[in-house]
């Protein structure tokens, strides 16, 4: 339920507009009373990192149509000239603040890959991503930036799958990766699934850039429990025309199935076999 705070700020806004930043894909709904913002428009806004630049995604909508249960920021203008070239002008101060905290970080021989940093609008705040398989104590590497950097600085660790989205590349099917162009989200990839569309369980071949599972084999794992729906499972034992077989094959595409036993190796479409095989 929202809080007594955010129905107050709620309050303030007739309007809500969605709003991506930069590579982000996922919307985020921000408070206006604005109605001539448009898709595309580039918008000033306060966030929970500080006072940001974004770009609308959605039309202006009533505030009443949605059911915003969290905290509500508001757009606070749109981008001016001067909003524009104060992000060119913090790009490049990131590309030095990089630079320093690499330097840093290798001074202080810390267990950390640094993957990108970025300036808030007022440049009041500088916030560096990294990875790393351990537990990094970053105290002095804080107090190291804050002296060099003379602004606050905010260390946000990532995962595997959030670097490879940030970072981008090529997938094994030769396509851009699916995290970086439209995947806004990530949803849990198990082993299961593989094993559910019947492929080869060679992690290597079934690994993304990430290291992770490949996002894809969720794309296709629903159809495939439907097409599964009452079928055996290999290496089931069935009785097909009063004799007894193991399913050691199957292929739920082309609807075939091959039962062997003793005695002989059977190859049928899976009508055949439901036709009579023995429930």
């Amino acid at each position: 339920m929202p809080t007594e705070n955010t129905k107050n700020e709620m309050l303030e806004y007739q309007y809500v507009v969605g709003v991506s930043f930069k590579k982000a894909l996922q919307v985020y709904y921000f408070g206006t009373n604005d109605t001539t913002l448009k898709v595309k428009d580039i918008v000033v806004v306060e966030t929970a990192r500080g006072i940001e630049l974004g770009y609308v995604k959605t039309e202006v909508l009533p505030i009443e149509n949605l059911q915003l249960k969290t905290e509500i920021k508001p757009v606070i203008r749109k981008a001016t000239q001067e909003d524009l070239d104060k992000q060119k002008e913090n790009e490049k101060l990131a590309v030095k603040a990089q630079e320093i905290c690499l330097e840093s970080i290798s001074q202080l021989q810390l267990p950390m890959h640094l993957i990108s940093s970025e300036y808030v609008l007022d440049t009041t705040k500088v916030i560096f991503t990294y990875v790393s398989d351990d537990r990094v104590d970053f105290r002095e590497l804080l107090k190291v930036l804050a002296q060099k950097l003379h602004c606050r600085i905010e260390l946000r660790q990532i995962g595997a799958r959030d670097r490879s989205k940030s970072v981008g590349g090529v997938g094994t099917c030769g396509l851009p990766l699916c995290c970086s162009t439209f995947l806004s989200d990530f949803e849990g990839i198990s082993i299961n699934m593989a094993k559910n569309q019947l492929l080869a369980l060679n992690i290597q071949k079934l690994s993304g850039q990430c290291g992770k599972l490949v996002c894809c084999l969720k794309y296709e794992d629903d159809y495939y429990k439907e097409l599964k729906e009452g079928l055996p499972k290999l290496g089931q034992r069935v009785r097909f025309k009063q004799q007894e077989y193991k399913v050691t094959a199957m292929n739920v595409l082309s609807k075939t199935i091959k039962l062997e036993n003793k005695e002989e190796s059977l190859s049928l479409t899976i009508d055949e076999f439901l036709k009579d095989v023995e429930k």
